[in-house]
């Protein structure tokens, strides 16, 4: 699930300063939230820190990137939530400025009902992403890499993407829904203006790049579109998240499946699965950015 903004107060992070932020994302990860309101930026309060299915493969260096069709361009992944927040309940749970309103800074997330956590799951899926978009040449930067205690606060994750002056930022979750609700899909920024949020620009842009990630993804990974969100385009429209709702760079989260149905579970924690995931939203971002 994304950190939903609309879930009860349950978490929040003390922001780095942006600038100071993308430093460390540039020596620490140099190569370099979604879902329904109950499991959105700030999901369920259940997960665990299991270890996922399997390890993510290793990032190469910046400077070994080969050419090709994405060099020059900037994409920033942000796996959602933290794998430790649930150790700082306190820090997550302060509230931070969406523009439209004050919401927690961050949640735990969900999980399997095995224990597998969504925190753990979208950081395998970033890592296999992150080297499927290297391989073309893109220079790609995560939010974080599971190497600070808790966060980043959903405001910081916006100002991330927005201070690479991203070409694309992607949102990686996983839903926790109810058993029967199955398949992924994809939440793009609604027009929002108020406060410090203003997504007039990026409402468009963000649009084509979550039609383009739903097309490929339902390709890739056989996956159908959500049956109980988006009434069946894999889409889904949000103007409660401050992800969306402060990103000035086109960006969208992507609900990979519902970890609380058996069935989708089954394919969430297996590795192959979840490298189908990485592809179709390789694909999706690359058709974007080559227009």
């Amino acid at each position: 699930m994304p950190y939903d903004d609309s879930v009860p107060p349950t978490r929040r992070a003390r922001p780095l300063l942006a600038a100071a932020a993308l430093a460390a994302l540039c020596l620490t990860t140099i190569t370099g939230c979604g879902g329904s309101p109950d499991t959105a930026e700030g999901k369920g309060t259940d997960a665990s820190a299991s270890p996922s299915a399997s390890a993510a493969p290793e990032a190469s260096p910046t400077a070994s990137l080969p050419q090709g069709p994405l060099t020059g361009r900037t994409v920033v992944i942000d796996p959602g939530h933290n794998p430790r927040n649930r150790e700082h309940t306190e820090e997550i749970n302060e509230q931070v400025d969406i523009g439209t309103g004050r919401k927690e800074c961050d949640t735990t997330g969900t999980s399997t009902d095995d224990g597998y956590a969504e925190a753990r799951f979208t950081l395998d899926v970033s890592h296999r992403l992150r080297e499927l978009l290297q391989a073309q040449g893109a220079r790609v930067l995560l939010t974080h890499d599971d190497d600070r205690p808790f966060g980043p606060c959903i405001d910081e994750r916006a100002r991330i993407g927005n201070e690479a002056k991203a070409d694309a930022v992607v949102s990686v979750h996983a839903d926790g829904s109810a058993v029967g609700n199955r398949g992924f899909h994809v939440i793009l920024p609604a027009a929002v203006k108020g406060g410090g949020a203003d997504t007039s620009k990026i409402v468009k842009s963000s649009a084509d790049l979550g039609a383009r990630i739903a097309g490929h993804f339902v390709r890739t990974t056989g996956s159908a579109p959500s049956n109980y969100i988006g009434g069946g385009t894999g889409l889904d429209t949000r103007d409660d998240l401050g992800g969306l709702n402060l990103s000035t760079v086109p960006k969208v989260f992507v609900e990979c499946g519902n970890m609380r149905d058996p069935k989708d579970a089954a394919l969430l924690t297996d590795a192959r699965w979840r490298q189908k995931a990485a592809q179709g939203m390789a694909d999706g971002i690359a058709a974007h950015l080559k227009g």
